[in-house]
């Protein structure tokens, strides 16, 4: 078994993150927030902290996703995206573990691939945790 990472300060709804999304420019707020409340609608169990200055959704305190804005494109990643089923090649990145999927504005994006990834990387945590 792979250790999880563990964020000890995870909340149903975290303060720090309702402010976030005004700290990024207005269209990618939008987006990253959309891609966000996906992953917080994967079940009731999802919790949220910021980790490294990025929304993270969490299952109890361990990330299965996040997102981030830079200057021009917002990340969706997962935090163990390399065991991830990913049929689409959407995922992005060599580490270990990570990978995460790049979405510029006014470009064409696989949404239900993406939501599948979320899902999938959602499915993933809940079951790690009930193995362990």
């Amino acid at each position: 078994m792979i250790a999880l990472l563990d964020l000890d300060n995870t909340l149903e709804a975290d303060p720090v993150i309702a402010n976030w999304w005004s700290t990024k420019s207005p269209a990618l707020s939008v987006i990253a927030r959309h891609w966000f409340d996906v992953m917080k609608a994967c079940g009731p169990d999802v919790r949220e902290s910021l980790h490294n200055d990025y929304p993270a959704a969490c299952l109890q305190h361990f990330p299965f996703a996040y997102v981030d804005a830079f200057t021009a494109h917002v990340n969706v990643g997962f935090y163990l995206g390399a065991m991830l089923p990913d049929p689409s090649g959407m995922l992005i990145g060599t580490g270990k573990r990570m990978r995460h999927v790049k979405i510029f504005p006014d470009t064409d994006l696989d949404e239900q691939a993406l939501e599948a990834l979320i899902r999938a990387s959602y499915l993933d945590m809940k079951s790690r945790l009930e193995q362990s």
